[in-house]
């Protein structure tokens, strides 16, 4: 098959490797500098071995900034594009989702296209009665941050919202170009709107997850508690089990803030108090952290590292971000250690990426994600991080 994809992001990078073992890959997108790197066999992205599966496999998959290029002859269009979550009008801005629609169908009205980036519930229903088309549909994905090529590899479900013989074949695309054996992948196909609600409850529940956790260590820290035993203890329940229970910040990302938003969002008018107590909890947790620092006072604070999680380049969203805000409306000084930034301000924060300078001037280190970089100096390290892992 001919196969575009759209957004050399971590969905739709991780999506062009594992598609094009077996199809005709374009990725496109606007950046020349990611189009350059793909043509390169260079990684645009941070993840969890996708330079050596990019170099190592016979891959058919070429990158491009032509729109003409990308779309004429595709089978499938895939839209990865990022849709932020406006905060003014209370729902996602999916105008890149629209816009690559409108694109596609100027050069090939025949091609299917697959919406991957997170749409409100009745985007796609709405969509397709603009265009008066059903070649449309939703289909979620389900990816970490920093492990993206292996979870489009190993997809714990393949959800379609569609019944057509087109959603079939392309659900059938993903499970066989996965690392599993044919028939062992649950595929699940659904209305339009009911995949939409899949993908938002799904994160809205790893969200309340990393809330509840949150919040058990915040009453431990209070109560004078040993949070990891009590963790452990509840984890062994096979009900509840080990995952998303390692304290943290808060949850942040990609997916998780923005997800948890616009599921409130769309439970305007509907009796809820759950849901919106999950958007609550991670602002309430944050002030929390940024007033047990400063509690201590510190002169220079060091903030280590922005980025969410361990082997990933991204901080979008990341919950230390909202701790330095919280700590710099307090007066408190504020130096950085990233060294995926090369500039020397970021934010209007300094950056100090000499790890043993910053060690040593910063008289306190938050640090949402432990290190044995700090370990020499763990006695001015505060973190809420019990397994050193992102789990």
């Amino acid at each position: 098959m001919n196969i575009t994809i759209v957004g050399i992001g971590y969905v739709g990078f991780s999506l062009s490797l594992v598609l094009a073992q077996k199809n005709k890959v374009i990725a496109f997108d606007n950046s020349k500098e990611k189009v350059l790197q793909m043509n390169s066999k260079i990684c645009p992205i941070k993840d969890e071995g996708a330079q050596d599966f990019f170099v190592s496999k016979k891959l058919d998959i070429q990158a491009t900034n032509s729109k003409s290029v990308a779309y004429t002859k595709a089978d499938f269009v895939i839209i990865a594009t990022p849709t932020d979550y406006d905060i003014e009008s209370n729902k996602f801005d999916t105008s890149s989702v629209e816009g690559v629609i409108e694109d596609v169908f100027k050069f090939n009205s025949k091609a299917t296209v697959i919406i991957k980036s997170t749409v409100p519930m009745g985007f796609t229903k709405g969509i397709k009665e603009k265009y008066k088309k059903d070649n449309i549909i939703f289909s979620p994905e389900f990816l970490r941050e920093g492990k993206a090529l292996f979870d489009n590899l190993h997809p714990s479900r393949i959800v379609m919202g569609s019944f057509s013989d087109e959603s079939k074949k392309f659900a059938s695309l993903l499970a066989r170009c996965s690392s599993y054996e044919n028939n062992s992948i649950p595929i699940l196909h659904t209305g339009s709107c009911e995949a939409e609600a899949i993908k938002l409850f799904s994160n809205s529940y790893l969200a309340m997850r990393v809330g509840y956790f949150n919040e058990l260590d915040t009453f431990c820290e209070v109560s004078n508690l040993n949070t990891k035993e009590i963790i452990n203890g509840v984890g062994l329940d096979p009900r509840i089990g080990p995952n998303y229970n390692n304290p943290s910040f808060g949850f942040g990302g990609y997916c998780l803030p923005k997800d948890t938003k616009q599921l409130l969002s769309n439970f305007e008018g509907i009796p809820n108090a759950l849901i919106s107590a999950i958007v609550n909890s991670n602002s309430i947790r944050k002030d929390f952290i940024a007033d047990s620092i400063a509690k201590n006072s510190p002169k220079l604070v060091g903030v280590y590292r922005l980025t969410m999680k361990k082997n990933s380049d991204n901080f979008r969203s990341s919950a230390i971000l909202g701790i330095m805000e919280r700590l710099h409306e307090r007066g408190i000084n504020i130096v950085i250690y990233e060294p995926t930034i090369v500039d020397e301000v970021h934010n209007g924060f300094y950056i100090n990426n000499n790890l043993k300078k910053f060690k040593q001037d910063c008289d306190l280190i938050v640090a949402n994600r432990l290190s044995p970089e700090l370990n020499d100096i763990s006695f001015k390290v505060y973190s809420r991080d019990i397994y050193m892992e992102d789990l």
